[in-house]
């Protein structure tokens, strides 16, 4: 059932112990989004543990305690949470554990702003806005919990990486405000903009010489692709975190409409992540293959020799473009 922020800030008040989940290859916002919450909950004296089933991403092992997030919930929880995750499947190997505790009548509750979000949670708020944790701040502020340095730096992060970097076009007054807010609270805005957008390893660098030097242009230059695959990576030296953001470049390219980066898992499997820059809905262009995201933002996943998904991707695309 659909319910509202109070509504949950009520639950959570009354729980004990909160497990809170978020989506496999998590982003900033998936992190930022767990991790204030956290806070927040613990701020009220209850016990909060954050879980995701992937390896923290390269690029942000600089976050102040992301050593704390775990695999598996290691203690016992009378509430499940999972936020910035649109539906049940994107949680990996933590789908299990959510079965685990719907099975024991756990109350489960899903916090998401993605537009593709399939309500699989007992209780579920969905909003679509331009970064998740713009729903987790008026949470927090439904709870009653302090928006102390670290809340708000957390909350900061997701701002930023999921309105690419106040760049997107559901950035609005509401999103500008909040982030006035979170500095004031003390987030340093220059340091995080720094890290998640600036600064890069050599490893990272070489890695998008490579990839863009490779981009290929289809229906009159409107879709643009990169490629990028596990050989790559380990000839450079770098890892999966480290591909944030290269799908942006060649949407920027005058004329591109659509860019896809299509990155090699493992063999025959391929994480693929869509951006639009004015009229395409790669929403719906990600749901043709059982993914989903925004309008603007989409990924799926793809399976088969590197240029047949190429072929599929592209006509799929083709197919929004007029």
């Amino acid at each position: 059932m659909n319910c509202t922020l109070e509504e949950i800030a009520n639950r959570i008040k009354k729980a004990k112990s909160v497990a809170i989940f978020t989506h496999m290859r998590p982003d900033g916002d998936a992190f930022g989004s767990s991790l204030s919450l956290a806070c927040a909950v613990r701020a009220l004296g209850l016990q909060a543990e954050v879980c995701v089933e992937t390896e923290i991403p390269s690029n942000l092992r600089f976050l102040n305690g992301i050593d704390e997030v775990k695999r598996l919930p290691e203690t016992e929880y009378d509430l499940l949470i999972t936020v910035d995750c649109s539906e049940l499947t994107r949680l990996g190997a933590l789908t299990d554990e959510f079965g685990r505790a719907m099975r024991k009548n756990v109350d489960t509750i899903n916090i998401d702003h993605h537009i593709s979000n399939t309500r699989y949670a007992k209780y579920n708020y969905v909003r679509e806005c331009s970064a998740n944790c713009m729903n987790v701040a008026s949470l927090i502020a439904y709870m009653g919990a302090p928006l102390d340095k670290k809340t708000a730096e957390y909350l900061l992060v997701g701002l930023l990486t999921d309105s690419g970097n106040f760049a997107h076009d559901d950035v609005n007054s509401e999103t500008l405000s909040l982030a006035a807010k979170l500095v004031d609270a003390g987030a340093d805005i220059r340091y995080y903009h720094y890290n998640l957008f600036k600064k890069q390893p050599k490893a990272r660098a070489t890695l998008f010489a490579a990839t863009m030097g490779g981009i290929r242009y289809f229906f009159d230059d409107r879709f643009a692709v990169i490629t990028i695959t596990q050989d790559a990576m380990k000839k450079c030296g770098a890892d999966n975190g480290m591909t944030e953001g290269f799908v942006d470049f060649p949407l920027n390219v005058d004329g591109v409409e659509v860019a896809a980066s299509i990155m090699e898992v493992k063999y025959r499997q391929y994480k693929i992540s869509l951006r639009s820059k004015e009229y395409a809905d790669v929403n719906k262009i990600a749901g043709t293959f059982g993914g989903g995201g925004h309008v603007r933002a989409a990924g799926c996943m793809l399976f088969g020799d590197l240029e047949e998904v190429v072929d599929r991707l592209s006509y799929a695309v083709s197919q929004y473009l007029d």
